[in-house]
C-alpha cells in the first residue's frame, strides 16, 4: 500500500507532462506557416516550381540521419541539465536562426548585390535557411518525445495521455500558424520589415514568422522548466555492471547478452533499471537487422500510414484549386478561380487542425476501451474512405464545371467535410505508433531516444518515395492528384489490415512488480 502511494507521490505530475508536450505548439506553429507562406515565396524569389519540391526533400532527407544520430546521443547524454533539455534547447535555437536567414533572405541578397528583377542570391540563401530550418525541427522534436517517453515510464496509460497532450498541441499549433497565415496585416505592426527588397508580401511572411520565433521561445520555455531531468552519470550505477545493449534488439539478443554478466548478480532494484546504449550510428544498421518483429510491424503499418497521408499533405489545397474549382495558376483568366480553391482549402485545412485537437482528447480513452492497434486500423480505414471520397467529389467539380458552372455548394462542402474528418485518423498517427514504440522500447529496456528515431525511418522514407515519384505517377494517368490520393488510399486500405492483424496488443500496463520504476532521466532521485 505504501509502495503505491509512494509510485503516486514521485511520478510525474499530469500538469508537466502538459508543459513538455507544449513545444509542439511551438514547433507545429512554424510547420503551419511553411505550408501556407513559403510555396508562394519560393515562386516570388524566382525559384521555378519544379525545383520547389526537390527542395522541400530537405525535410525527409535531414529527418531520415537526423532523429537517430540525435536520439543516441540523447540516450547517452551526460549534461547536469539532462539527457533531453540540451537538445530540446539546441533544437530551438536553430530554429531561430533558420527562421531569421528565411524571412531576410530577401534583404541580405539586396545587400550582397541581388536586383529586385533577379535574386540569385536571396535564393542561395533562402535554400541554406530551408536546409537548417528542417534539420533544426528534426533535432528538436525527438527528444521531445523522448523526455514524455521518460517521464511516463512504463505506465501505458500515461504515455497515450501523453502523446494525445502532444498530439493536441501539434492541432493548437496548427490552428493558430494557419491563421496567422491567412492574415496579411501583420506587417503592418511590424512596420519595419517592409523593405525595398521586401515587398508588402514579404514583410507578411517575416512578420508572421517573428510571431512563430515568439511562439516556439515561450513553448521551449514551458517544456524545459516542467521537471527536473535526473542527469546520468554512466559510472555511478548500483548493484550491477554497465551492459552495452543496443535499444530495439530482439528479447533473445538482449537477454543472451546480459546473461554472461548478470548470471552471478542478485536480483535487486536496479534489475529493471534502464539499459543504456553504447552504440554508435553505425551500429543503427544492425539494430534494425535484429529488430524484433513486433516492432517491424509498427515500422511497416507507420510507413503504410504515411505513404497514404503524404500525397494528400502535399497537394491538398492544390487539389481544391485545380480539380474542385477547376482553377489554374498559369492561366490568367482560370487563375482566380485557383486561387478562390487554395484559399478555401486553407479553411479546409483549419478544420481539419479543430477536429484534430478535439479527437487528441479522447485517444487514450478510446485506446484503453478498444486497444491501441484497433484504433489504429480503424483509423486508417476512415483514410481510406476519405480519400476514395475525393475521386467522388472531383467527378461531381468535373461534371458542374462541363456545364459552364462554378463548383456548387454541395461539392464545396463534401470537400471540406473531408478535410475536416480526416483530423480524427491524423491525430491517431501523430500518437498512437509512438506510444506503441515508446511501450514496446520500455519493455525490451531500450533507449527512448533512438526509438523514436527509427521509428522516424518508417515516416521520412515514404515522404521521400512520394515526393520524388507522386508526380511522374500523376503524369503516367494523364495529370491531376486523384492518381496519388487513389493510390494513398490503397495504402490507408493495406495499413489498417495490417494493424488489425500484425501489431503486438500489449496489456493495459506492464507490471513492475508494485514499485517505482525509475530511469536516466526521471525527475526522481
Amino acid at each position: 500500500m505504501d509502495s503505491s502511494k509512494g509510485k503516486r507521490k514521485n511520478r510525474v505530475p499530469i500538469r508537466a507532462l502538459i508543459q513538455v508536450a507544449s513545444v509542439a505548439a511551438g514547433v507545429q506553429f512554424g510547420w503551419a506557416l511553411q505550408l501556407s507562406l513559403l510555396t508562394p515565396y519560393v515562386q516570388e524569389l524566382g525559384i521555378p516550381h519544379a525545383w520547389a519540391s526537390l527542395i522541400w526533400l530537405c525535410g525527409p532527407i535531414s529527418g531520415m540521419f537526423v532523429q537517430p544520430i540525435v536520439g543516441h546521443y540523447s540516450d547517452s547524454c551526460t549534461s547536469s541539465f539532462g539527457r533531453r533539455r540540451p537538445f530540446i534547447l539546441g533544437g530551438a535555437a536553430l530554429v531561430v536562426i533558420a527562421v531569421l536567414i528565411i524571412g531576410f533572405s530577401a534583404d541580405l541578397g539586396y545587400l550582397l548585390g541581388d536586383t529586385l528583377d533577379a535574386r540569385p542570391r536571396a535564393i542561395v540563401i533562402f535554400v541554406v535557411g530551408f536546409w537548417v530550418l528542417d534539420l533544426a525541427n528534426n533535432t528538436l522534436q525527438g527528444p521531445c518525445r523522448a523526455l514524455l517517453a521518460d517521464f511516463t515510464g512504463k505506465d501505458q496509460t500515461r504515455n497515450r495521455r501523453a502523446n494525445a497532450f502532444f498530439s493536441l498541441f501539434m492541432a493548437l499549433g496548427n490552428i493558430l500558424g494557419f491563421a496567422t497565415g491567412a492574415y496579411d496585416g501583420w506587417w503592418k505592426i511590424f512596420s519595419f520589415t517592409h523593405t525595398k527588397a521586401c515587398d508588402v508580401a514579404c514583410a507578411n511572411l517575416k512578420s508572421a514568422f517573428l510571431l512563430g520565433v515568439i511562439m516556439l521561445a515561450t513553448t521551449t520555455f514551458l517544456s524545459v522548466t516542467a521537471a527536473p531531468e535526473v542527469p546520468y552519470d554512466p559510472i555511478k550505477k548500483k548493484h550491477s555492471v554497465v551492459k552495452a545493449v543496443t535499444p530495439l534488439l530482439s528479447d533473445k539478443s538482449n537477454e543472451s547478452s546480459s546473461s554472461v554478466t548478470g548470471a552471478n548478480e542478485e536480483e535487486d532494484d536496479d534489475e529493471d533499471e534502464e539499459q543504456e546504449s553504447e552504440a554508435l550510428f553505425t551500429e543503427l544498421v544492425g539494430a534494425l537487422r535484429d529488430l524484433p518483429r513486433p516492432m517491424w510491424y509498427i515500422l511497416l503499418v507507420t510507413a503504410l500510414t504515411w505513404i497514404a497521408w503524404f500525397p494528400f499533405l502535399l497537394f491538398d489545397t492544390d487539389w481544391m484549386g485545380r480539380e474542385v474549382y477547376g482553377g489554374e495558376p498559369s492561366d490568367p483568366l482560370k487563375s482566380k478561380w485557383y486561387y478562390d480553391g487554395v484559399h478555401m482549402g486553407s479553411l479546409g485545412l483549419m478544420l481539419n487542425s479543430v477536429v484534430l485537437g478535439l479527437s487528441s482528447l479522447c485517444i487514450e480513452f478510446v485506446c484503453r476501451k478498444l486497444g491501441s492497434s484497433y484504433v489504429w486500423g480503424i483509423a486508417n480505414m476512415i483514410m481510406t474512405v476519405c480519400f476514395v471520397g475525393t475521386y467522388l467529389v472531383t467527378h461531381a467539380a468535373k461534371s458542374a464545371l462541363a456545364a459552364g458552372e462554378g463548383p456548387s455548394t454541395w461539392v464545396v462542402t463534401s470537400a471540406l467535410v473531408i478535410f475536416a474528418v480526416l483530423g480524427a485518423p491524423l491525430a491517431v498517427t501523430y500518437s498512437v505508433p509512438y506510444a506503441l514504440t515508446a511501450t514496446y522500447t520500455e519493455k525490451v529496456g531500450g533507449g527512448q531516444g533512438l526509438s523514436v528515431g527509427v521509428l522516424n525511418l518508417a515516416v521520412v522514407t515514404p515522404q521521400v518515395i512520394v515526393s520524388v515519384g507522386s508526380g511522374p505517377w500523376d503524369e503516367l494517368f494523364n495529370g491531376g492528384n486523384m492518381p496519388a490520393f487513389l493510390l494513398g488510399a490503397g495504402s490507408a486500405l493495406l495499413g489498417a489490415i495490417a494493424a488489425v492483424l500484425l501489431l503486438p496488443r500489449p496489456p493495459p500496463d506492464f507490471k513492475t512488480r508494485n514499485r517505482l520504476r525509475r530511469t536516466h532521466s526521471s525527475p526522481i532521485p
